[in-house]
């Protein structure tokens, strides 16, 4: 008889009809943050500074008279806000194209060409976890398309796990077919000793 607590269970994935490929059903944080554009980048600036700028704006249009630092204490309150509202806005525009949900094809190269290099040198796909199986198994249906969530609860997956939801074969296949192109390549390329 087999022991309860040895057993891992896993449950199929969700996967969200896109009119792009999926990339990535839960992405790492890192992951994320590495393939935005910058037009991502330029678009959490203007969100960011949105707050602070209306808000002088309306100072200068219309005074509030708060008083001796009232003001100054309204606009660290409006940067702050700012700041986090535009880094979560940077942040969903770069992950809703892991999902799929928005075009996606120069993200599609580079996470091909990411793991196909994995493949390559002999590395785990996802990255190494000091986690149970079951706990990655429990952090990825927690943070599974967590960013459509953003509005209500920012929520980011900071754990590597297995479970994505895309049949990482391809990647095995491209390796497999790169790696055979490259040995044609030498053989091809090496002068007949006989």
């Amino acid at each position: 008889m087999s022991n309860p607590s040895s057993q891992t269970y896993t449950w199929p994935s969700k996967q969200v009809k896109t009119q792009y490929p999926l990339i990535d059903n839960d992405p790492h944080f890192k992951r994320v943050i590495r393939y935005a554009r910058p037009s991502d980048y330029v678009h959490g600036v203007v969100a960011a500074a949105a707050g602070p700028g209306l808000l002088y704006a309306m100072e200068k249009f219309s005074p509030s008279q708060v008083g001796r630092g009232g003001f100054a204490q309204a606009m660290r309150l409006a940067g702050f806000i700012g700041a986090a509202g535009g880094f979560l806005y940077f942040y969903q525009r770069s992950i809703l194209r892991f999902y799929g949900m928005t075009e996606n094809a120069r993200e599609v190269e580079m996470d091909m060409r990411e793991m196909v290099d994995k493949v390559k040198r002999g590395e785990p796909l996802y990255g190494e976890s000091r986690l149970t199986p079951a706990m990655q198994g429990v952090a990825a249906r927690q943070s599974r398309y967590s960013a459509l969530f953003f509005s209500v609860l920012p929520w980011f997956n900071f754990v590597n796990h297995n479970q994505h939801g895309v049949d990482t074969a391809k990647y095995y296949q491209q390796a497999e077919r790169e790696l055979e192109a490259e040995r044609l390549a030498r053989e091809g390329g090496q002068s007949p000793s006989q």
